[in-house]
């Protein structure tokens, strides 16, 4: 009896309180997997991890200690002596007059283009979805076209519209018996004119992602309110725009970075003429970089979009964000 019970005492030792678990069968083994598993995802990220530090990392880190210099075009091969001049640049930004029409210039593209985007692409978006049977795939494509067709094929195609002599536009006016207005020519109509060829470039993206959250959508939510006796109207109203408040999120907010990194169509069309009344920040800034080489001052300018499409990104996170919980 002694020593079965001395026995039994040994074999549940270990299970008292304070002993030392006993380790899991198997445990070193799977710790050394999970390690080989690392080992390898470091190794296959590590091109990516390379190409993005040298080609995007370096470079804003770079920038954004340029934009405190007076870097310019002597300071190419020898940017050990650049001279700092701390927020000299930044302050110097905020009493430009041309910085600060550039900056206008782009809001006001902004405003005027991003509603105009979305609007038209919700409401293509949903003519493709529902009012068009046949055909579909071939609107749609057409629709998305401009997407991928490049700036130079678009600026000749508008120049064509635009001319005031011999374009499409002067044409109409002139079976009218009117005279066409120089819309790129005009300060008045330079910048309407670059955002309805804008529009008509980028509604093809909005469209899609507006057809994907219309998909989504439930066919019995639908089905349930017209059973209950709600109009068309009705139904678009109370049920499809609630359910695609995530969508008109991400394309309000990808579509307004983009708009406030505008860029190709002043470059193209206009070269931020005439009278600066298509000067945007971008183009702005890659004339004071590449063209009169104060690449400190255009650094600053940089930073400085960059806090505002921070700004305006956040602010539309919250204010949208609420509404599509």
């Amino acid at each position: 009896m002694g020593t079965s019970t001395t026995t039994t005492e040994k074999a549940a030792g270990p299970a008292k309180a304070g002993a030392a678990p006993v380790p899991a069968p198997g445990g070193g083994r799977r710790k050394r997997t999970l390690g080989v598993q690392n080992a390898a995802g470091w190794l296959f990220s590590t091109p990516f991890l390379v190409l993005f530090a040298v080609f995007m990392a370096f470079p804003i880190l770079a920038t954004l200690a340029m934009s405190f210099t007076d870097f310019g075009l002597r300071n190419v091969t020898r940017p050990w002596e650049a001279e700092f001049i701390g927020f000299e640049n930044y302050v110097n930004l905020f009493g430009d007059e041309k910085f600060l029409k550039s900056l206008f210039n782009t809001g006001y593209f902004v405003v005027v283009g991003v509603p105009l985007t979305i609007g038209i692409g919700l409401v293509v978006a949903v003519l493709l979805n529902n009012g068009i049977d046949r055909a579909r795939t071939f609107f749609r494509v057409g629709f998305y076209a401009p997407v991928v067709t490049t700036i130079v094929a678009v600026a000749v195609v508008w120049r064509f519209v635009l001319d005031p002599s011999d374009g499409l536009i002067a044409g109409l006016f002139s079976e009218a018996g009117w005279t066409a207005p120089d819309f790129l020519g005009s300060e008045t109509l330079a910048m309407p004119s670059l955002i309805v060829m804008a529009v008509w470039r980028n509604v093809g993206t909005v469209m899609v992602l507006f057809i994907a959250g219309l998909q989504a959508i439930p066919t019995e939510v639908r089905e349930a309110a017209k059973l209950d006796g709600a109009s068309v109207w009705q139904e678009f109203r109370s049920i499809t725009i609630p359910l695609l408040r995530p969508t008109v999120l991400y394309a309000t907010v990808i579509t307004t970075i983009g708009y406030l990194n505008v860029f190709e169509e002043p470059f193209v069309m206009t070269q931020g003429g005439p009278s600066d009344s298509t000067l945007t920040v971008s183009l702005n800034m890659y004339r004071e970089g590449f063209n009169f080489f104060h690449m400190g001052y255009a650094s600053a300018m940089a930073y400085v979009l960059f806090v505002v499409i921070m700004g305006i990104t956040v602010l539309q996170l919250r204010l949208l964000k609420d509404n599509t919980k």
